[in-house]
């Protein structure tokens, strides 16, 4: 697994380096936020998790989240893109070490191969506590995401 540092969680004061990339998704519902968890994310394809995610997600829009969906998350992805929010900065969810908010994608100008062309763009913003990930580590965990995002067979 790449990036293993982001992937941790703390017990007490130690530092736990988590073996399987249990992913957690911020999903709104009418009483609140709910975290519920994509398992083992590293065993799965592309399709396998957006399947797992489109499970959970009507799973907590319709009330049928089972305490097992909310438990395990070893990092959490939060989206406020489809709410038109361009940034933002998400607050850890404990003992998680690292939350990666992803804004809205807009089509903006930039430059490739030296012309002008229109892109969609988005900003990423990644929390993380400096007792497990420094600002280098979060560095490359990032060029990495903007790498699969930008080249998705990169991730294959």
């Amino acid at each position: 697994m790449r990036h293993r540092d982001v992937n941790a969680l703390f017990a007490g004061d130690a530092i736990e380096l988590h073996p399987s990339a249990n992913i957690g998704i911020a999903v709104a519902i009418p009483k609140g936020l709910v975290v519920p968890v994509i398992q083992q994310c590293e065993r799965k394809s592309i399709a396998e998790i957006a399947e797992a995610r489109a499970a959970l997600v009507e799973r907590a829009r319709s009330g049928k989240l089972q305490q097992a969906d909310l438990e395990g998350g070893t990092f959490t992805i939060s989206n406020l893109g489809m709410y038109g929010v361009e940034r933002f900065v998400a607050v850890l969810n404990p003992p998680q070490a690292a939350i990666l908010a992803v804004g809205a994608a807009e089509e903006k100008p930039v430059v490739r191969d030296g012309e002008v062309v229109v892109r969609p763009m988005l900003e990423l913003t990644l929390t993380c506590d400096h007792r497990s990930l420094d600002g280098a580590t979060a560095a490359e965990f990032l060029r990495t995401v903007k790498d699969f995002l930008e080249e998705p067979g990169l991730a294959l």
